[in-house]
This record gives C-alpha cells, sequence and structure tokens, in this order.
C-alpha cells in the first residue's frame, strides 16, 4: 500500500511543505527546464522554485521544440543561469533596458543531464549566461555536493533573483526547502537511534 501524497507539493502528505511555500511576485520570469529523472525524485526543488514564485513554470522534459518561439518573445530578454564565462554583468544588465523583464531559464538535473539538455537545446547554446557568484555554502545538509559552491536549483534560483531583483525577499524561497532538509535530518537521525 502507498502513502498518500500532497497533490500539490507531492510530498507524502505526512510531510507536506505546502505550509512553508510562498506566493512571491517577482519582475522576473522564471522558466525552469528540468530532466525527467529528476522530476520523480523525492527532494525534487525546482518545484519547490516553481510552486513559490508566480512568474514561475517548470517543464519537464530532454527537448523543447517551442524554446526558440519562446525565446524569440520581444517583451523578454532570456538570461540562462549556468556557471560559465562569460558571464553578464548584473549592474549592466538591469540598467540595460530595464522596462524588459528578464526570462530566467534555470536547467535542472545532474550536471551530466544539465549539459545533455543544453546539447539537446540548441536555441540556449547562445543566450547570455549569468554566472552566481560564490557565497554561502548550501544548505542541503542531506546532499554532499562534488562541486564546490553547488546549490539546489531552489538555492540557485533564489540567489539569482536576489541579484537581479536586490531586496525581493527571495530568502523566503527556502523556507519549504529548509523544512524538508530539516525533516530529512530527523527521520535519519530516528532511524540510527533505531538501528
Amino acid at each position: 500500500m502507498s502513502r498518500a501524497h500532497c497533490p500539490r507539493c507531492q510530498r507524502p502528505a505526512s510531510h507536506c511543505l505546502c505550509a512553508w511555500i510562498p506566493d512571491l511576485p517577482s519582475r522576473s520570469r522564471i522558466l525552469l527546464l528540468q530532466h525527467p529523472d529528476e522530476s520523480a525524485h523525492p527532494l525534487n526543488t525546482a518545484r519547490l522554485a516553481a510552486l513559490g514564485l508566480q512568474r514561475a513554470r517548470l517543464r519537464i522534459g530532454e527537448r523543447f521544440d517551442d524554446l526558440a518561439s519562446l525565446l524569440a518573445d520581444p517583451g523578454l530578454r532570456p538570461l540562462l543561469l549556468f556557471p560559465s564565462a562569460p558571464a553578464v554583468d548584473v549592474a549592466d544588465w538591469r540598467s540595460t533596458a530595464p522596462e524588459t523583464d528578464t526570462l530566467l531559464i534555470v536547467l535542472d538535473g545532474t550536471w551530466r543531464k544539465v549539459r545533455r539538455l543544453l546539447r539537446l537545446n540548441p536555441a540556449l547554446a547562445d543566450l547570455p549566461r549569468l554566472a552566481l557568484a560564490p557565497a554561502v555554502p548550501s544548505r542541503y545538509r542531506v546532499r554532499r555536493a562534488l562541486e564546490p559552491g553547488a546549490l539546489s536549483t531552489v538555492e540557485a534560483v533564489a540567489a539569482a533573483l536576489e541579484m537581479l531583483e536586490p531586496g525581493g525577499g527571495f530568502e523566503a524561497l527556502l523556507a519549504p526547502f529548509d523544512a524538508m532538509v530539516d525533516g530529512q535530518i530527523a527521520a535519519r537521525e530516528a532511524a540510527h537511534g533505531k538501528a
């Protein structure tokens, strides 16, 4: 018999995170492109980002055939969140065409799967890129990062939005993430205590 799940956050009903999920406005639009293998992952932080932001959309797949037309919208300036050089200067980005909304594109998956998403979606190749400045360490205490400075998807989205829209209160996106991590640690400690 399977456990009941929350239809919104898709966590087990006993560990529902909806009470912590904010409803944040942003000037930027956020498009999360998630590799299919990540969508069923129990610690799916891209979903938390999509649920917590009014202007976020989560799409699952490997190939996004309509991506080129979406990126051609004259009312949006696409920006790919990806750690590579050359990266845009955030101050220049914010001051150039401030009347045009940013479309922040975030790839979700392991690094190998993210690189696959880039390869399979050539429309992403020439986009300007936003690299996160080294900052605080990840709060993802239940997983060890393979790369220094690595963040979960929801942490990366919150950090990117704080760069693009300073003072926007995007730290609130991390409340359900923190609750999830705390729950995982408590469950692990309870399991070790019973052993």
